[in-house]
């Protein structure tokens, strides 16, 4: 189960670039990150006032909501009844962030969702929607959740809350020591579970006051809820002076402004250990305690309830780089959702170096780059030879900086690169910190970069007077003020080294001092308005993708069952698709394989169907344009690398509309089947053909097989699993009605043509289809499945009877080597789409029955391997299941490795006496009239182990697994654990 949101809301502080907020939540629609029903309304909503306070943010998200739902219920005002059946969101972003110039929600967390449709970074706005929608939130009834984003927040699946007549509002706990709570808010509630008082910072006795049997406090987590009454009765405030000023229409009515505490100064007003009088006395100016009276009047009604969470956890998110860096490299807890990775969508060449306890998220890491515990790298693009140790934190850096982190000292320290916006000139700026050092304290009381104050002045000559201005009082002397950053130098580019000589001043001498003296420096305070968010999005994106190529290459190449089509959905919906294109075709031409070239291709299709984003038909479809016959004549000819590109070129021409671009990926399929047909034909070397006596004229050679039935692994036989991944299947030759149901018989005649019999269910039925071939145009559609006769003209052309194509007609091939043509007759019982394997054991009869009337003998290992070359230039695909268990008798396991060129092994499983007596008693084969043609299902399945589902995958293992407990019960005879008969297969929507 899910909440379904009405409206989701992101509130961002002013000037804290809406647009690119509204962008990344409108991303997450895209690519499936808001549940399979996004809300209707995805809004980013931005304060109306610089420091309005997450109480004044909440009222007006809430008009906002409102006014939105209104106009779309056809309303001229802001009509508070819409709110009365609407599940609304809102997401505080509160506060700048000193470790993510995005702010805390865009903090990314390492984490890779391989089961997510879109593959995409995780940030911790992403958790707190994933616990909001899919734990917390489930069962409430409608009303207004308001979040917070400060923090990373850990629910069970089943938090056990109880909404059973619930009215008012109610507050989300969760349980933490009494230690973390001197920091910290905690509520003070009965044994009824309703909310007395909130207590900030208490003393101990007061925190003590709110412990329950087992010591532990409810921490405030951030997380309120309003019934859609005491939603409706907050809306109403929203007119009222002073409240009016905390919306953006009191800003245009030119209301003077106002902050307020969302749960200080609004939850706390239905606290039930509260007088109006003290709720009204506590606030701080005259504006807010008229604001608090007005909030009194209209909230206090409502009771105020807290839901405890158990085994829940909550880690606000400091401005401590110690907690920072903690929380990025230690695992969240049992209960979380989320599964902490040490590389999170980074490519890294030797990962090996990397220490465990560290953490690199969103990163290109090229050469030898080493990597401490206790450290963590996100979004840099850096060149060995590096060298990181432990307490770092190193951000926004790209392969312009590796030089000068080269050699350079880095432990303890946080590194960031950061994109800055002078009105319209764009610069990047770098800053320098220590991990222990604290923004605000006083500069005689803290340290830069881990060392007091005195000690770097001694260090580098930089004086107090470089740092602030003569009048700043000592006690605002501190490092968020400190003007430590160059931004611009009047003669010189500036880079990383300008900050970097601050952990080596003695190295640098007095030339770097000169340098840092003579640009224009700027402090984190000053920075923090400065910062482009937008580019900083963007930049994120950019690396992202440029990791992704290197995923797509790495993947492909070391035939890793990853499945990149999550991360082309993320290209298509992010305008990345060219460069996701541009590498597959890389990795198809250079790869020298034909099974990863088939793949790339096969994931060029994928793209190409996102790009058509579910419209421009079906993708299975018919793929002979002339336009592409070129690109597939040199696939042919086995010049993958100068196919491919002939296949770019086309494609150019096939992505103005949706119904090209579906018609460009089926193309590319079949062009991924030319190479998969050459990467199966391999097996053809197992085919070992020897001479025998030439039957007389007129002598019928005749072949009858049993159907099979696949007792377990049907499917990993398909090509390309059964090369790629390997295959094992358990195959039973069962007659029917007892007989052998499938067959065929072959004579020579005097005539020098091919006649071509089907008959009906036996040997002795009718003529059904008869066809005559006199020219070897006759034989030119052999490749086209659903010509008549295609299968029999095929076997003659993989058994070399008849050269295709050859400039020696027909009628000359067939004097000069058989003294004249031949008759072919087949046959079976067995309904079309049955499901028994009738197509595969019936090539497996015709080409044997045909080696012996041309004089020749193959074993039935080389008929095995001769049906997959047959299915593969007849184009129908398949595996070798179907001939093994037609072909030979009894019970066996057919085996593949994964590796070319493809060879099938076949070892018979023997069984104890009476077991075959057994079995046919519990056999009844009915026949459905339900026809399941299997080169229908072959190609969905191809598709989805080509992308490598997760589903495809743990099939394809499940697969050769249950053949493991199929042949161990065959061999036992053995019931004692029942292993049903039939039920292991591969699922058509796999």
């Amino acid at each position: 189960m899910a909440a379904e949101w009405s409206v989701l809301l992101l509130t961002c502080q002013r000037g804290g670039c809406v647009s690119a907020f509204q962008r990344e939540l409108e991303a997450r629609r895209l690519r499936g990150g808001l549940g399979p029903r996004p809300p209707a309304l995805l809004l980013a909503v931005e304060d109306p006032w610089a420091r309005l306070g997450s109480g004044g943010a909440t009222l007006n998200a809430l008009l906002v909501a409102a006014e939105h739902l209104s106009a779309r219920a056809g309303c001229t005002v802001v009509t508070s009844d819409v709110l009365r059946e609407a599940r609304i969101l809102i997401l505080h972003m509160g506060r700048d962030f000193s470790f993510d110039d995005c702010g805390r929600a865009f903090t990314c967390l390492p984490v890779e969702e391989p089961g997510a449709p879109a593959e995409a970074l995780v940030c911790n706005l992403d958790s707190l929607l994933g616990t909001m929608t899919h734990r917390l939130c489930v069962g409430s009834p409608p009303g207004v959740w308001v979040c917070s984003t400060d923090m990373l927040l850990t629910v069970p699946s089943a938090p056990g809350i109880d909404w059973d007549g619930f009215q008012g509002v109610r507050v989300i706990a969760v349980p933490g020591s009494q230690a973390y709570a001197r920091n910290h808010g905690v509520y003070l509630a009965d044994e009824q579970g309703l909310v007395r008082d909130i207590i900030y910072k208490g003393t101990e006795a007061q925190i003590q006051q709110c412990a329950g049997p087992d010591g532990t406090v409810p921490l405030v987590c951030g997380v309120v809820f309003f019934s859609s009454d005491a939603a409706e009765q907050l809306l109403a405030t929203h007119v009222i002076p002073p409240l009016d000023a905390c919306t953006y229409m009191g800003l245009d009515s030119g209301a003077p402004p106002i902050q307020l505490s969302l749960f200080f100064d609004i939850v706390l007003c239905m606290a039930g250990g509260m007088t109006k009088e003290d709720f009204v006395k506590g606030g701080g100016d005259a504006s807010v305690r008229s604001a608090r009276s007005v909030l009194w009047t209209a909230l206090r009604a409502f009771p105020l309830s807290m839901a405890c969470i158990p085994n829940a956890s909550y880690d606000y998110m400091t401005t401590s780089a110690s907690d920072h860096i903690r929380s990025l490299t230690l695992l969240p807890g049992s209960a979380s959702h989320l599964r902490f990775c040490k590389t999170a969508h980074s490519h890294v060449d030797q990962p090996c170096l990397l220490e465990d306890g560290s953490s690199v998220t969103n990163c290109l890491l090229e050469g030898a780059v080493r990597l401490a515990a206790g450290s963590v790298i996100q979004h840099c693009h850096l060149q060995g030879p590096l060298e990181i140790g432990p307490g770092c934190l190193l951000s926004g850096l790209t392969t312009g900086s590796s030089l000068a982190l080269q050699g350079c000292p880095l432990r303890d320290i946080v590194l960031q690169g950061h994109h800055i916006q002078l009105r319209d000139l764009l610069c990047r700026v770098f800053t320098l910190t220590g991990r222990l050092d604290d923004w605000q304290s006083p500069a005689e009381e803290a340290t830069y970069l881990n060392m007091p104050w005195a000690e770097f002045f001694h260090r580098t000559g930089i004086r107090e007077g470089d740092l602030w201005d003569a009048e700043t009082p000592r006690r605002s002397r501190c490092l968020l003020s400190a003007r430590l950053f160059p931004v611009l130098h009047a003669c010189e580019a500036l880079g990383l080294e300008d900050v970097l000589w601050l952990l080596d001043p003695v190295a640098a001498a007095g030339e770097r001092l000169a340098r840092w003296r003579a640009a224009w420096r700027m402090s984190w305070q000053e920075l923090l308005p400065c910062l482009d968010k937008a580019a900083e999005l963007a930049a994120r994106r950019a690396l992202f993708f440029l990791q992704g190529q290197h995923k797509v290459r790495r993947v492909l190449l070391g035939c890793q069952d990853s499945s990149l089509l999550p991360l082309a959905r993320s290209a298509v919906h992010e305008g990345y698709h060219e460069a996701v294109l541009g590498m597959l075709d890389e990795v198809a031409s250079t790869a020298g394989d034909a099974g990863i070239a088939a793949r790339a291709l096969a994931c060029i299709a994928d793209v190409l169907g996102c790009m058509a984003r579910g419209e421009g038909g079906l993708r299975s479809g018919p793929a002979a344009n002339r336009e592409w016959a070129s690109a597939f004549r040199r696939l042919e000819s086995g010049d993958i690398a100068g196919g491919v590109w002939e296949l770019a070129a086309e494609r150019q021409k096939w992505m103005s509309s949706a119904a090209l671009l579906v018609r460009a990926a089926r193309h590319y399929e079949g062009a991924e089947q030319i190479l998969l047909r050459q990467a199966v034909m391999s097996s053809c070397q197992f085919v070992t053909v020897g001479q025998a006596e030439l039957p007389p004229l007129g002598h019928w050679v005749q072949v009858a097989c049993p159907a099979r039935l696949d007792l377990s692994g049907g499917w990993s036989d398909t090509p390309p699993i059964t090369y790629e991944h390997g295959g094992a299947v358990v195959d039973v030759a069962v007659l029917v009605d007892g007989c052998r149901p499938i067959g065929a018989r072959v004579r020579r005649i005097g005539e020098p043509e091919l006649r071509l019999v089907s008959l009906g269910g036996t040997p002795q039925s009718e003529v059904a289809v008869e066809l005559v071939c006199r020219e070897l145009e006759h034989l030119r559609d052999y490749c086209q499945p659903h010509a008549p006769g295609a299968l029999l003209k095929a076997a003659f052309i993989c058994t070399q009877i008849v050269q295709f194509p050859s400039q020696k007609p027909l009628r000359a091939q067939l004097m000069e080597s058989f003294g004249g043509g031949f008759e072919v007759h087949t046959w079976s019982k067995l309904p079309h789409g049955s499901g028994l394997g009738t197509s595969s054991i019936l090539a497996g009869a015709v080409m044997a029955s045909l080696y012996r009337a041309a004089g020749k003998a193959a074993s039935t290992e080389s008929l095995i391997h001769a049906v997959l070359h047959l299915e593969q230039r007849l184009t129908t695909g398949g595996g070798w299941q179907d001939q093994v268990g037609g072909l030979v008798p009894g019970i066996k396991i057919g085996r593949s490795k994964a590796q070319l060129p493809l060879r099938v092994e076949v070892e018979k499983i023997p069984v104890p006496n009476g077991f075959t007596q057994t079995l046919n008693n519990h056999l009844l084969l009915v026949y459905t009239g339900k026809t399941r043609l299997a080169r229908n299902l072959l190609q969905d399945v191809v598709r989805n182990w080509y992308a490598r589902l997760p589903s495809a995958v743990q099939n394809a293992d499940a697969l050769v697994t249950c053949r493991s407990s199929a042949s161990v019960w065959t061999a036992t005879g053995s019931r004692r654990n029942a292993w049903p008969l039939g039920v292991s297969h591969w699922p058509s929507d796999a």
